[in-house]
């Protein structure tokens, strides 16, 4: 939790955020406070602390001076001042036992009006410290003394009325003001907890963010090394099968499975880079486009494939690079999938679209002759299309055609 830059303007229980004491935070298990771990004095606390134990030893010597009047020289008088005397000096330890405190002085107030001024100082430290019930409890004590302190030591020259109503106006104030601190202080305890949950709602959805980054990435993994290690798969395959083949169809097949793995370590490597570099992005590294396209369809066919495109964009680079990136990808993983399951086919890449029409790609292929060979990893590919396409604010579909072929077609907006 942050912390104020000024600590030492702020009451000590309010300087330190897990403070137990805290206005609104429970009390430790046990309760009380933990051993060892009471908060220090801050300047405030002294500076308050010896402002209110001025005032109420002023209080006090003004009681003073008016019992002296009344019994002069007597034992009253000194009983009085020792009364008074260890009333001021208890406020330093309001804190630590505020009702404790508050209940001394209520009871030695009403035998010694010198210590009134600090009866009302330790009225004010409870409502500020505890709960409503026991300064409820309390207050309801200090009321009932409102009414049996002028019975008990009478104030000259003041009718019993009013000695009872200002008592009564006194002690309403004290603890009326203690509540509204307190309750300012609960207002800042609320304020901070919901800065404080805040903050880690915000760590939460960075790390809900990164975490969606990081899957995106595994998913671009999939399309990138798919397309590469197929033509690993394949020739390598056809170099298993034909080995009897011309040595210029071998050193073909052995250049482009040279060519694809390096391509598919430069591309992991890249993958990897992202993954380390948290300040690399998406500009750091080269994407494809429908402008690339081509070059697509031209590794496809040096692999073997037989692949006709059909571009009716006259203009590629007119499409946004994000809806190009995806034609792009929706075409690698297509041609991969005809790759690994219609072998030796024919593959048919339509593009067309204009701005505000959006961009429709379709892929075809006719159907496999005979059985091909099962490939680890297929079946992933085309529900990450899916995703990728529904991300973009387009959609695909797929499936069998009616010759026994497979159909991929996809759109994706294209903004006017």
């Amino acid at each position: 939790m942050t912390r104020t830059e000024y600590p030492w303007l702020l009451p000590s229980a309010m300087a330190d955020p897990h403070d137990p004491e805290l206005p609104g935070e429970p009390p430790p298990q046990g309760g009380g406070r933990p051993k060892g771990r009471r908060p220090r004095r801050t300047v405030r606390d002294w500076v308050v602390d010896t402002v209110l134990f001025l005032l109420a030893a002023a209080v006090g010597l003004l009681a003073a001076e008016s019992s002296e009047q009344i019994n002069p020289g007597g034992a009253v008088v000194l009983f009085d001042q020792l009364v008074g005397a260890a009333a001021c000096c208890a406020l330093w330890l309001r804190r630590r036992w505020p009702v404790r405190i508050a209940v001394v002085l209520v009871i030695a107030g009403v035998f010694s009006p010198v210590a009134g001024g600090a009866f009302l100082v330790s009225l004010f430290s409870l409502a500020v410290h505890r709960p409503f019930r026991p300064v409820a409890l309390v207050g309801a004590l200090a009321l009932v003394t409102a009414f049996v302190q002028p019975l008990v030591r009478p104030e000259p020259g003041v009718g019993l009325l009013a000695s009872i109503i200002a008592g009564i106006v006194l002690i309403l104030l004290a603890m009326g003001w203690g509540m509204l601190v307190r309750s300012r202080r609960q207002l800042v305890v609320v304020l901070r907890e919901r800065a404080h949950r805040a903050e880690a709602e915000a760590e939460l959805r960075a790390e809900q963010a990164q975490r969606l980054a990081r899957e995106a990435i595994a998913r671009e993994m999939h399309d990138v090394l798919a397309h590469r290690l197929t033509l690993l798969s394949v020739h390598a395959g056809a170099l298993e099968f034909r080995p009897d083949a011309p040595p210029a169809e071998v050193a073909r097949a052995a250049g482009v499975i040279r060519d694809s793995a390096h391509e598919a370590l430069q591309d992991l490597r890249q993958i990897i880079g992202v993954l380390r570099t948290s300040g690399e992005g998406e500009g750091d590294r080269p994407q494809p486009t429908l402008a690339t396209l081509d070059a697509l369809v031209a590794e496809s066919r040096e692999a073997g494939m037989k692949v006709v495109l059909v571009n009716r964009i006259p203009e590629p680079a007119d499409v946004p690079a994000a809806t190009g990136r995806t034609v792009y990808r929706i075409a690698q993983e297509a041609l991969t999938n005809a790759r690994k399951h219609a072998p030796g086919a024919e593959v048919t890449v339509a593009v067309r679209g204009a701005p505000g029409d959006g961009v429709v790609v379709e892929v075809d292929n006719p159907a496999p002759v005979g059985e091909p060979g099962r490939v680890p990893g297929s079946g992933q590919g085309l529900i990450g299309l899916t995703e990728r396409a529904t991300l973009a604010g387009g959609s695909l579909e797929h499936g069998r055609a009616g010759d026994g072929g497979f159909h991929v077609r996809a759109w994706l907006p294209w903004a006017a």
